[in-house]
């Protein structure tokens, strides 16, 4: 079992309301995904496998990144279609799509909540579907040689910290909104399972000039 750094994307469209048009970086994106892999380099974290979801704004993470490696794109690492969701929850249950932060905050519990009850009916993908292909392709990556670095979404990431962890939905959602453009959360095998040993680090941005660049969306 090998050691597994997943690494959030870079800052995407933000202002965007479908799927499509959110999957992009910003030019702040790129320049975090930059000043990351600069950082790996200068520190020397060593990686020996480079995955990546099949969507634009993980491909263009990794680019910017110049990690050297050969990536390996696979559609299991893709983010859960967030807005796709959201548009159904309002159609078909009245619960009104976010405006600002603070309703965007407690949206996501409440969305997460229906969607893992089959409450969506237009829902692109069953919530028990996502969990099944998430803790496939983590159980692929980390039976691989050498520890790999993979770049894919913060939902995934918060999915994968509710099975490494025994999350309930609503401590799911919490931990989605909480992760940075860019950070990185690092899984060890200890006992024969993968366990967090780092969440949610951005040393890349540590430096006050780059307090701008933390972003959350």
């Amino acid at each position: 079992m090998s050691q597994i750094t997943l690494i959030r994307h870079g800052q995407a469209n933000s202002g965007a309301t479908d799927e499509e048009s959110y999957d992009r970086l910003s030019p702040l994106g790129h320049q975090q995904a930059a000043w990351l892999g600069a950082h790996m380099r200068r520190h020397h974290q060593h990686h020996t496998r480079l995955y990546t979801g099949t969507l634009r704004r993980h491909v263009e993470t990794a680019d910017s990144m110049e990690t050297g490696l050969e990536p390996v794109r696979d559609q299991r690492l893709n983010e859960l279609e967030y807005l796709t969701l959201a548009s159904a929850l309002e159609q078909e249950h009245g619960v009104p799509f976010p405006t600002d932060q603070a309703a965007f905050t407690a949206h996501l519990p409440q969305l997460f909540t229906a969607w893992q009850n089959d409450e969506i009916s237009a829902a692109p993908e069953r919530f028990a579907d996502f969990e099944a292909r998430v803790s496939g392709a983590l159980s692929d990556i980390a039976n691989g040689d050498g520890p790999a670095l993979v770049v894919t979404s913060g939902g995934l990431i918060s999915m994968v910290m509710r099975q490494v962890l025994g999350l309930d939905i609503g401590a799911m959602a919490h931990m989605a909104l909480a992760i940075y453009n860019t950070s990185q959360h690092q899984l060890f095998p200890i006992g024969g399972r993968l366990s967090p040993v780092m969440f949610n680090a951005i040393p890349h941005l540590e430096d006050p000039a780059r307090q701008h660049a933390r972003t959350h969306v």
